[in-house]
C-alpha cells in the first residue's frame, strides 16, 4: 500500500477567468497532520473542495490510497474513506447527537432504527478517540465544540480514514481549541490522515506535521513546523510582514460613549442582549470578545440604529442615540465597519468610487442640487485608493471584483474618511489576508490614538489582545466581566465560557 494516504497531482481548476488552481501538487502521508495555509482567495477551499467531490478539476489527478479515483460527488469521496468537516457546522438542532452522526447511515432493527444500537456505536467511537460527548444530548443545547466532534464523529461512523478540517477553530474558544489539537493529535495516532486549513498561525505551528503554503493558487512552498510566524506569514503574502501590532499607553479624554441597561429583543422575541452596560473613553479600544452567537452582532447593531426592539440608553457625548435612525447615527459622527462587508458594508455592482460615498447622500462636495458631481467624486477616490492602498485597475471597477481585503480597505476608507465621535468595527479582519490585516489594524490604533473612542468586536483572541486596551466578554447576551487588555487567554477562555470575572478570581 502506498505510503500517502492522497496525492494530488496537477490539479487546475478555472472559473471563467479567474485561475482558482494552476497545476498544484500535494501530498498527504498517511497518519500525518498536513497543514494548507494561505490568503483568502489563494485557493485553499477549492482545492478541499476538489479532493471531496464538490467541485470537478479541470485537469490533474487525485490518488487515494495508490488508486486513481475520480469523484462524481461528495457520495464517491465518502466511499473512499473521505470525511469532511465544514466550517459551519451541518446538523440539525433538534436531533440528538446519536440521530445526527448516524443520519444516512442508520442502524436498523425490525425495519426501524435501532436507537440503541446508534447511541451505542456514537458512544464506543467517542471512547475510542477521545470525543466527550452525549449521545442522547440535543445537538441544539450543545457548545460549539461540542458541535464540533459530533462533526468529526459523523465522519468516523463513516469509517473515514482521511479528513478535511475546514478552518475548524473559527468559533471554538481557546479551552475548546486546545481540546481540538489533543483530538487531532489522537485521531493522528490511531492512523487517521488530516488535511488542516487555517489562517492562524499559532495553530499550524502546534499540531502540523507539514505545512503547504499556498499564494495565488499555486504551491509556493513546503514549510516545516518549526518555521517562524513571521517566516509563514511571508511566505503567505509574498512580502514581511509586520505580525505585533505597536502602540502606546492610551491617552483619555472626557466624554465617548456610555452604555446603560442596553437590551435587544429579536424578531421571534428572544432577549439576544440582556441588560448590557458598558463605557468607551476618546483614545481607547474596547474589544468585544465571546464565540460567535453571543448577542455580539445583536449588540453592534443596536449601537448603529439597526435593530428594531431596543430599550437603555446610548449616550454618545451626552446625546442619546437610542431611537434615531442609521443615517442620523451616522450623522452623528459614528463610523461602523459590519461583520459582512459584501451584505452590509458594501454595494457589489457600484463602483470604489461610488462605494466611498455611500454614506454621503447629498453632501458637497460630492453632490449639487442632489445631482453627483463626478469631478469631485473621481479625486476623493484616487486619494482614498492612494491613502488605503487598495489595490484596483481604477476608482470605476465593481467594488465586488475586488479581494476580500480590498472590499475591506474601501469599507475603512469610507468610514475613516469623515470626523468620527466614535469608530464600531465588526470582525473587522474576517475573512483576509495577513498583509490586510496589518493594515487594518494600524488604521484602528491611529484612530484610537486621534481621540476618538473605538470598539472592535472580534472573534479571534489574537486581534483582541493586540487591540485591546480593555476587554469586555460576551455569553448569552450578558457581559460576565471587563478586564484589562493583557488579560490571559486561559483567563479570556473561562469568561467565553460563561465564568464571571469574580468566579475565576475566587
Amino acid at each position: 500500500m502506498s505510503t500517502a494516504a492522497v496525492e494530488l497531482r496537477a490539479i487546475s481548476k478555472r472559473f471563467d477567468a479567474v485561475v482558482a488552481n494552476d497545476g498544484i501538487d500535494l501530498v498527504l502521508a498517511r497518519g500525518t497532520v498536513h497543514a494548507v495555509m494561505g490568503e483568502n482567495g489563494a485557493g485553499k477551499s477549492t482545492l478541499m473542495s476538489i479532493l471531496f467531490g464538490l467541485v470537478r478539476p479541470d485537469s490533474g489527478e487525485i490518488v487515494v490510497d495508490g488508486e486513481t479515483r475520480s469523484f462524481q460527488s461528495p457520495l464517491d469521496a465518502i466511499a473512499a474513506g473521505l470525511g469532511m468537516v465544514h466550517q459551519h457546522f451541518r446538523l440539525f438542532d433538534s436531533m440528538t447527537v446519536a440521530e445526527n452522526v448516524v443520519f444516512g447511515a442508520e442502524p436498523t432493527r425490525g425495519g426501524r432504527i435501532d436507537r440503541a444500537a446508534a447511541a451505542e456505536r456514537v458512544r464506543s467511537l467517542a471512547d475510542r478517540y477521545g470525543l466527550d460527548t452525549d449521545p442522547q444530548a440535543r445537538v441544539g443545547d450543545l457548545s460549539a465544540g461540542a458541535r464540533q466532534r459530533v462533526e468529526i464523529l459523523k465522519a468516523l461512523h463513516r469509517d473515514a480514514r482521511i479528513l478535511i478540517l475546514d478552518e475548524p477553530t473559527a468559533v471554538l474558544t481557546p479551552q475548546e481549541t486546545d481540546e481540538l489539537m489533543g483530538i487531532m493529535r489522537q485521531l493522528r495516532d490511531d492512523g487517521t490522515s488530516i488535511v488542516f486549513i487555517t489562517h492562524k498561525l499559532r495553530e499550524v505551528r502546534e499540531v502540523a506535521d507539514t505545512i503547504t503554503v499556498i499564494r495565488l493558487g499555486k504551491v509556493v512552498a513546503e514549510a516545516e513546523p518549526t518555521a517562524t510566524n513571521a517566516e509563514l506569514a511571508s511566505l503567505m503574502v509574498g512580502r514581511a510582514v509586520e505580525l505585533t501590532v505597536s502602540r502606546e499607553a492610551p491617552h483619555l479624554r472626557p466624554g465617548g460613549l456610555v452604555v446603560e441597561g442596553l437590551s435587544v429583543t429579536d424578531e421571534t422575541g428572544h432577549l439576544v442582549v440582556n441588560d448590557v452596560s458598558f463605557a468607551v473613553q476618546p483614545g481607547e479600544v474596547l474589544a468585544i470578545a465571546g464565540v460567535q452567537g453571543n448577542g455580539q452582532t445583536e449588540l453592534t447593531e443596536a449601537l448603529i440604529g439597526l435593530q428594531a426592539k431596543v430599550s437603555g440608553s446610548i449616550l454618545l457625548d451626552g446625546e442619546n442615540l437610542n431611537g434615531r435612525s442609521v443615517k442620523q447615527i451616522i450623522d452623528a459622527g459614528v463610523g461602523f465597519v459590519p461583520e459582512d462587508r459584501k451584505v452590509e458594508g458594501l454595494v457589489g455592482e457600484f463602483s470604489v468610487a461610488e462605494n466611498l460615498v455611500l454614506n454621503r447622500s447629498g453632501e458637497a462636495p460630492f453632490f449639487r442640487a442632489a445631482t453627483l458631481r463626478r469631478s469631485s467624486l473621481a479625486d476623493f477616490a484616487r486619494e482614498k485608493i492612494d491613502e488605503f492602498d487598495i489595490r484596483t485597475q481604477s476608482p470605476q471597477t465593481a467594488v465586488g471584483r475586488l479581494s476580500g481585503g480590498n472590499q475591506q480597505k474601501v469599507v475603512l476608507a469610507r468610514e475613516l474618511s469623515r470626523p468620527l465621535k466614535l469608530f464600531v468595527a465588526s470582525q473587522p479582519t474576517r475573512g483576509i489576508d495577513v498583509g490586510s490585516i496589518e493594515f487594518v489594524h494600524k488604521r484602528i490604533v491611529e484612530t484610537r490614538d486621534s481621540g476618538v473612542p473605538v470598539i472592535v468586536v472580534s472573534t479571534e483572541l489574537d486581534e483582541v489582545s493586540a487591540l485591546a486596551d480593555r476587554i469586555a466578554v460576551m455569553y448569552r447576551g450578558r457581559i460576565v466581566g471587563i478586564v484589562p487588555g493583557d488579560a490571559s487567554r486561559e483567563t479570556l477562555g473561562l469568561m467565553m465560557a460563561g465564568e464571571s470575572i469574580e468566579g475565576i478570581n475566587a
